[in-house]
């Protein structure tokens, strides 16, 4: 119970950037909103497959998270 709960907060600190509180709050907000598009746009049936799928696609561009630190920038 709560499975897919849990996933999908793990997905919103990953597309954020972990270790970064502020990055997981923005990632909530836009994969909650692209998961909403998706749903209106393409199929209901779809809306949790569109925040894995999204996830993926940005760890592919960018590993590290929407806000979080470069490699070369830690010290």
């Amino acid at each position: 119970m709560g499975i897919l709960l849990g996933l999908k907060g793990f997905a919103a600190c990953i597309l954020g950037g972990l270790g970064n509180p502020f990055g997981a709050v923005v990632g909530g907000v836009i994969l909650g909103i692209l998961e909403s598009l998706g749903a209106g746009l393409i199929s209901s049936g779809y809306k949790d497959a569109v925040a894995f799928v999204i996830l993926l696609g940005l760890l592919f561009l960018r590993p590290q998270g929407l806000l979080g630190a470069s490699s070369s920038e830690r010290v």
